[in-house]
């Protein structure tokens, strides 16, 4: 019999790093810096850049690996490439006045592409948003856009919200919408809620026409080699922001709630034997809304988050307009 195939793992490197070429384990890259470009293939890996921060020194590039061999292609706007087990993708939706309907149409042709390819098991979303607290053409921000966008694939799709993986919505300085994925084709899939916060599709409606649709961590892989996926995460509980105006506060908050979704008792109650604490996070990004936070959100970090972790922190807007950082990363 053979060996389980391990999850696809994150290293962040610098961009253009020479380290990548002939690299066969690369699946996918996403930059991170102070540009923007579409979803495309590049000798053979999907790429996109994203305008997540606002200073060059700031940019990295997010490079996903997985076991080789490694395919790739690309069907109908969206780059991708596989392993046997692991699929790997990223889709673009253009600057628009109006984004639910492009949204939808990309969701469902990411729902169909895992279909058709046969990795049915969707283990982790991205979406970076331009302008995602700004006001589209009929007046609603553009956050709630992309969530009627992606509720109408679901609805359309007879998806059930509660198997929508971890996720992040952040915001972005350009670019439109881009969208990345990894799904599985087999091996255990666990969606991981948070008891102290309220499931993301259960919000009330005065968090916009459609809530937003994600699990707050996702397991996946065989029992000795999986990967724990924490979505972007914020100074929330129940569904009500803390500390208004305070982004130690949030941080802190933000960094309880982390360890309480990994931890043993949460994941015992998901059926996961393993426990793990907030130490065992790494490859974390932090999205900070104000320049002039970073320094404090970089103390909070580096008093709680173990001292080898990787950390990038980027400077952009997020989802809610109250807050003030989210907070995702890794567990292996």
């Amino acid at each position: 019999m053979s060996a389980p195939v391990a999850a696809p793992y994150c290293r962040f490197e610098k961009i253009g790093s020479p380290d990548l070429e002939d690299d066969e384990t690369v699946l996918g890259v996403i930059e991170h810096g102070t540009g923007h470009t579409g979803a495309s293939l590049v000798d053979g890996v999907p790429r996109t850049a994203l305008h997540t921060t606002t200073r060059d020194e700031e940019a990295f590039a997010e490079v996903w690996h997985a076991e080789p061999p490694v395919e790739s292609g690309t069907d109908d706007g969206i780059a991708w490439a596989r392993t046997g087990e692991y699929l790997f993708g990223v889709g673009r939706v253009p600057e628009s006045r109006r984004y639910a309907d492009a949204v939808s149409a990309l969701y469902t042709r990411l729902f169909g592409l895992t279909r058709s390819l046969g990795y049915p098991l969707l283990a982790r979303t991205w979406n970076y948003v331009s302008g995602i607290n700004s006001a589209n053409a009929d007046g609603l921000e553009v956050y709630r856009d992309f969530c009627v966008g992606r509720a109408q694939a679901l609805d359309e799709g007879g998806i059930d919200p509660a198997s929508m993986p971890a996720a992040t919505g952040i915001g972005t300085h350009g670019g439109g919408i881009a969208c990345a994925f990894i799904a599985a084709r087999g091996g255990v899939r666990v969606n991981i809620e948070n008891p102290a916060v309220l499931t993301a599709h259960h919000y009330p409606a005065a968090y916009g026409p459609r809530s937003p649709v994600f699990a707050r961590a996702t397991w996946v892989g065989p029992p000795d080699g999986g990967r724990l996926f924490v979505s972007a995460t914020a100074g929330i509980l129940g569904h009500e922001t803390t500390h208004h105006g305070d982004v130690t506060g949030q941080c802190e908050v933000a960094l309880d709630n982390i360890a309480r979704v990994v931890g043993a008792e949460n994941l015992r109650r998901h059926g996961i034997r393993r426990g793990h604490v907030l130490a065992d996070v790494d490859h974390l990004k932090v999205y900070v809304r104000r320049r002039e936070d970073l320094a404090a959100v970089r103390r909070v970090c580096a008093a709680r988050l173990s001292s080898t972790a990787t950390v990038a922190i980027l400077h952009t807007d997020i989802a809610r307009g109250d807050l003030l950082v989210e907070i995702e990363g890794v567990v292996r």
